[in-house]
């Protein structure tokens, strides 16, 4: 089961949100319960890892209108939605929209514990690779303009005396620059720059998009 997880349940019958704190906290999960999707909305603040798991058809806002705001503050909550009439139409309403998955009650307690740690690793994982995008976009942002021109030339395959000709400076010039790019980037390889490059391509300067 995933670590360091909260599990936000929202339902307006208080035997499934006992329920549902009940099983998560068996394995070691933090679970905060709502009895409304208003009362979640009103409280939620981003604390790290977490999923939301909600019933579809509750009094006031419904699970799917919970969504649909979720979606308009852009918060990433991973949701799971429950629900005991179990509509397919509805289901795949939720899907589409971005809902991780669907259950009905009553639901078997693995399945779901199955599904809150699928949730709960995606969004792990989609978290984590935010924070590369950040450092990256960091690391990118060390280098000058006639760095970044070097950047783009190595990992398009050039020589140095290529890129030499092609920027019009010489050969121990660009042996200089490329040294600074493979350490501001934290690069041991050409092979690392390449990866780094097609992991966060940055924008072609108005020299290069001719060039190109």
């Amino acid at each position: 089961m995933s670590e360091n997880g909260i599990v936000y349940v929202v339902d307006d019958d208080a035997a499934v949100r006992e329920s549902l704190v009940w099983l998560l906290g068996s394995v070691g999960l933090r679970a905060i319960p709502f009895a409304s999707a208003a009362a979640f909305l009103d409280s939620y603040e981003d604390s790290g890892n977490c999923c939301l798991v909600s019933d579809v058809r509750m009094p006031g806002m419904s699970g799917l209108e919970l969504q649909k705001a979720l979606n308009a503050r852009g918060i990433k909550v991973p949701l799971i939605l429950m629900t005991a009439f179990g509509d397919v139409s509805t289901a795949v309403t939720a899907m589409k929209a971005g809902a991780v998955d669907f259950i009905e009650k009553p639901f078997n307690n693995q399945n779901m514990l199955d599904l809150i740690n699928t949730a709960l690793q995606a969004d792990a994982a989609r978290r984590k690779g935010e924070e590369a995008e950040v450092e990256n976009a960091q690391l990118l942002a060390r280098l000058t303009p006639q760095e970044h021109r070097v950047f783009e030339r190595v990992v398009a395959g050039l020589s140095n005396r290529e890129i030499g000709s092609e920027m019009d400076i010489s050969i121990k010039t660009v042996e200089v620059h490329r040294a600074r790019v493979m350490r501001k980037l934290e690069a041991n390889s050409v092979a690392e720059l390449v990866r780094f490059h097609i992991h966060n391509a940055p924008p072609a300067s108005a020299e290069d998009s001719e060039r190109a």
